[in-house]
């Protein structure tokens, strides 16, 4: 159903805020005191939208470039910022693809914190015990192959370099899916861990990769391709596996393009590249790219400028997000978008890999991989079977 814009929602009780990248010191002092929900279909560009909303509760980012300053006695602490890939592929008037198979979780929430010396409400005990059931996939193996294949058919056609896909599972639930997804947010290397919720929705974030943060004045993104086991074979593999290696280095490329649009000119640069670090049960390979923000440089552009995220869409950007609404048969839901804070002074933005999110009496899951003219369709099935494993088993308690 279409509405006429977005909801801005009252502000909820207050609770102890568990959001990737809020300050750490101000998470048992914060109080809710505004909140803002867009969804596909609604009016306006979520990244207008997202700078407008915080501006009016007294978080300016409309120029980047300048330091802010984050006063822990002053009322505004920051906000919570979620933008789903269908919302970052819309403002940038590219097709978000197919429905998100969780429509209660809104594409674009804003969540504005202050600061207050009451103590937070404890939340109330589980009603029910907690119990997931079967997982059933969006798509079957073949037909994920399937899909494989033709993005190889595509990569030979000169259409795209890469494209990121991605499959979807659904498992019922009973009970209080908070803290299923609060262990999912506790998982080694997740350096984006976190939940965020509203009313019928839920989501739980394992990221280990920076989709963008302002660091020391520079603007920097982390992307992650290249997957293998945790063992000492696997580290060895992955070094010298010349497809992983190519893989990773388009999108840097790609990356390295996305911050000089928004970045000083001459300013761009790889700070490191293919280095190899652990998540969970699993070897991956990481980049760092950084750039000076240009001069004026505000939240929406930024936001338009790198997302939906290289990592997760392919190369050319545009035409791999025609490659995706074609192929995925589900929409990415809570998936491959963007996750964390911004405060008067921080930035600090995760990609929603090893996500889940709650909605009804379902709990969902996105998985993929990033397919080049050198996949093999079992290896690539293969691989996103592995990073699902370890979400699967820890929700299931």
């Amino acid at each position: 159903m279409t509405r006429n814009g977005p909801d801005v929602v009252e502000a909820l009780p207050q609770v102890e805020v568990d959001v990737p990248g809020a300050p750490p010191g101000c998470r048992r002092r914060l109080v809710e005191t505004a909140r803002l929900h867009w969804s596909i279909g609604d009016s306006g560009d979520p990244a207008d939208l997202a700078q407008r909303f915080l501006a009016a509760h007294g978080i300016t980012r409309d120029d980047l470039s300048r330091p802010g300053r984050h006063d822990a006695g002053a009322g505004v602490c920051g906000a919570a910022l979620y933008l789903s890939a269908a919302a970052g592929a819309y403002a940038i008037g590219v097709s978000p693809g197919a429905p998100s198979p969780a429509p209660a979780l809104p594409d674009l929430v804003v969540v504005v914190y202050h600061h207050t010396d009451r103590p937070a409400a404890p939340r109330p005990p589980a009603p029910a015990p907690w119990r997931l059931g079967g997982w059933q996939d969006s798509w079957t193996p073949a037909a994920h192959a399937a899909a494989v294949g033709a993005v190889r058919e595509a990569i030979a056609r000169g259409d795209v370099y890469q494209v990121n896909v991605v499959g979807h599972a659904a498992a019922p639930y009973a009970g209080d899916p908070l803290p299923a997804l609060a262990r999912l947010a506790a998982l080694p290397g997740a350096r984006y861990g976190g939940t965020l919720h509203g009313p019928g929705w839920a989501l739980g974030c394992a990221s280990p990769e920076t989709l963008i943060a302002v660091e020391r004045g520079r603007l920097v993104t982390r992307p992650i391709k290249g997957t293998r086991p945790a063992t000492p074979a696997g580290r060895r593999d992955l070094l010298a596996s010349a497809k992983e290696r190519a893989e990773h280095v388009m999108i840097v490329d790609l990356e390295r393009n996305d911050l000089a649009r928004v970045a000083r000119t001459g300013s761009v640069r790889v700070d490191e590249l293919f280095a190899v670090r652990r998540w969970c049960d699993l070897w991956q390979a990481e980049s760092t790219v950084s750039a000076a923000p240009a001069d004026g440089l505000g939240l929406a552009d930024l936001l338009r400028a790198v997302c939906p995220g290289g990592s997760v869409t392919g190369a050319p950007k545009h035409a791999a997000l025609a490659r995706i609404a074609a192929l995925e048969p589900v929409g990415r839901g809570a998936g491959m978008g963007a996750l964390g804070w911004v405060g008067p002074d921080r930035l600090d933005l995760g990609l929603t890999i090893r996500t889940a999110a709650a909605d009804g009496d379902l709990l969902h899951l996105w998985a993929g991989g990033g397919i080049t003219w050198d996949s093999d369709p079992a290896a690539e099935v293969a691989e996103a079977a592995a990073k699902a494993a370890p979400i699967r088993a820890l929700l299931a308690g």
